[in-house]
């Protein structure tokens, strides 16, 4: 059975399409990223898979049911980007509190809200009120209200929004670590963080369906072309173009923003390009901050824009 299918699916708010006719099937899996601008449809479509409104035309099942319906009632969740603790309670008893709404007695809810927040690696703050965390901590509790349960579905907008570089890294590790039994599904602008948590990006724009990409596909069997996308550090552009471009199977350099190149290879089993590409940047004494092998999801987006 398919985690979430969409056929149709069109919103209309008073004379305004938000949504035009998306057609998406999901399995359950790795995390799915959903990206576009703002505008683009994403707070919208989150808000009908969470059965908060109802989409104006076409069809929508999640698990096999409508948004919204009591057999997805504990089996799906959603963290919005603002969501807000309410700071008169204790952490505990908040999430207690949720629990309880699930449909866990006193003692189970208590030791609900232990389990989720020790996955968190916040057990020390239970006792807490929100306003004595961080915001790095209250984000991760958000989290682990949304882990309640045990969902089989989590929808996270923006999750990672306004973290210092740690914190962002442990909201990164907490759904790697969950992934197996729960499929996230992330909304952000954040295009790098996504490309290392997600297998599958929808690509809103505009109320459309611009794509849907499957980042674990990294080269087209029909076409033996590879890439390669690397991120220098102040290396002289010309130069890096001429002497990559001379590289055994190298068939293009092309420059995108500053330092970074995408490069267009036939595979040489011999003669693999990353190790080439490497004893070339040590031979001319350059440095390199990142090497991807395929291109970055900007890229995959955004190349037939340019």
């Amino acid at each position: 059975m398919s985690l979430i299918q969409c056929q149709g699916l069109s919103k209309r708010f008073a004379d305004k399409t938000v949504l035009h006719d998306l057609c998406f099937e999901l399995p359950a899996s790795q995390p799915i990223a959903l990206v576009g601008p703002n505008g683009a449809g994403k707070t919208t479509l989150f808000s009908i898979l969470c059965g908060y409104i109802r989409p104006t035309s076409g069809n929508v099942r999640i698990l096999g049911h409508k948004p919204g319906s009591a057999e997805l009632f504990g089996r799906i969740s959603a963290l919005p980007q603002d969501a807000q603790l309410d700071p008169r309670f204790s952490i505990c008893r908040q999430l207690m509190l949720f629990a309880q709404l699930q449909g866990f007695n006193k003692r189970a809810a208590r030791q609900e809200a232990e389990r989720v927040l020790s996955l968190m690696q916040l057990e020390d703050v239970i006792q807490q009120k929100p306003a004595t965390l961080s915001h790095g901590m209250r984000k991760r509790v958000a989290i682990a209200q949304a882990l309640i349960g045990n969902p089989e579905l989590v929808l996270l907008d923006e999750p990672t929004a306004g973290l210092d570089p740690v914190n962002a890294r442990n909201i990164r590790d907490i759904v790697h670590q969950h992934s197996d039994n729960t499929t996230f599904i992330i909304s952000s602008h954040n295009l790098s963080e996504l490309e290392q948590l997600c297998d599958t990006v929808l690509h809103l724009n505009n109320g459309h369906l611009q794509q849907q990409v499957d980042l674990t596909r990294t080269q087209d069997t029909n076409n033996p072309v590879s890439f390669l996308t690397i991120h220098m550090d102040n290396c002289p552009s010309d130069a890096f173009i001429q002497r990559v471009s001379a590289l055994a199977g190298v068939n293009s350099v092309e420059p995108r923003q500053k330092n970074q190149f995408v490069i267009s290879y036939q595979p040489i089993n011999t003669s693999p390009l990353d190790q080439q590409l490497l004893m070339c940047i040590k031979d001319n004494q350059w440095e390199y901050r990142q090497l991807i092998k395929g291109k970055t999801l900007e890229e995959q987006l955004f190349a037939s824009e340019r």
